[in-house]
């Protein structure tokens, strides 16, 4: 099933997609609340046999599905995302043995969570705004210290995860030392649709999800990448995110950027003109992937930077 969260200027709503309708369940009804319930496949089906309502998907805005998930993790199980990321700012590309030794991920801000077709503010005072194509799984059985062999087991769906990214103020996180902050809470995109496991198994090749994934910049091709390619299997980043810790129904987990999918790897390929600058006003995003849909964002101006103390601003200038 491919469920969304869909508003129709009487409220929010949500239901499945069938073609190009969508059958929606009694309002009130929640993603996070079904999950949490467990009732997430009973519901569908009732959706499919009486629904509370149906609407063309034309009259209805599509909402990000999971509005207010429990909690939001970010990976980094693509490694060449890394390496193209080291070689653009003319790092070593040799990575260090700590990253073949658990996949990494960060605490994203689950307020900051943003439908598919949402226009994205560029983080104020950033002047280096970027996008990250990825994909995000959703928890649908909690648990806790998962075996790497089963966890996967406790994914209810996938849905298309665009990890907006100030790659200015990152700098400021990486230098300060305790993990991402003003670099990484402006904007999450998720959506257009929570697709089911299910609904994906005829992509599954030897154990593994082949998903197509890919992120268009105003048309044009950024990058274009398989899920297979993941150097660390999501089995592997949900047991070791939840090693010693809960992770409840709802809670979304990041993949990490697909090779290519940011334009911090594109800044120093000069025959890539296009997408050898950053963001800017008026930019279109997309991301698309094998069954899973296609998000479509356009980028505005973001408000101007309050300085927090004298000199700041001047300070800002100079960066």
């Amino acid at each position: 099933m491919k469920w969304v969260t869909y508003e129709t200027g009487d409220g929010v709503r949500t239901g499945v997609l069938d073609g190009e309708s969508v059958r929606g369940l009694a309002a009130g009804t929640t993603l996070e609340g079904l999950l949490a319930s467990g009732g997430l496949a009973e519901a569908g089906e009732d959706a499919r046999r009486a629904p509370a309502e149906v609407r063309s998907v034309a009259e209805v805005r599509l909402l990000a599905p999971l509005r207010r998930p429990p909690s939001v993790r970010d990976g980094l199980c693509f490694l060449d995302h890394l390496r193209g990321c080291y070689r653009a700012l003319g790092r070593d590309v040799q990575l260090a043995e700590v990253w073949s030794q658990n996949p990494a991920f960060y605490f994203a801000n689950a307020d900051a969570i943003v439908g598919p077709y949402d226009d994205v503010p560029i983080s104020p005072g950033s002047a280096m705004f970027d996008l990250e194509l990825e994909l995000g799984a959703v928890i649908g059985r909690g648990g806790r210290d998962l075996h790497p062999d089963r966890a996967e087991e406790h994914i209810a769906g996938f849905t298309l995860y665009n990890d907006w990214t100030a790659r200015d103020h990152q700098l400021v996180d990486m230098a300060q030392g305790i993990g991402m902050a003003k670099s990484k809470d402006g904007a999450i995109t998720l959506g257009p649709a929570l697709v089911t496991v299910d609904e994906l198994e005829p992509y599954r090749q030897d154990g593994r999800l082949v998903l197509e994934l890919s992120a268009t910049v105003n048309g044009a091709e950024l990058t274009s990448g398989t899920l297979d390619r993941m150097d660390w299997t999501f089995g592997e980043l949900l047991a070791y995110v939840s090693r010693g810790t809960d992770l409840p129904p709802g809670s979304v987990i990041g993949s990490g950027t697909v090779p290519g999918g940011c334009l911090l790897e594109h800044v120093d390929t000069p025959e890539l003109g296009e997408f050898t600058c950053w963001l800017q006003p008026g930019d279109v995003v997309s991301l698309s992937g094998t069954g899973l849909g296609e998000t479509r964002q356009t980028v505005t101006q973001g408000v101007d930077v309050v300085p927090l103390r004298r000199g700041e601003e001047s300070r800002a200038g100079r960066r």
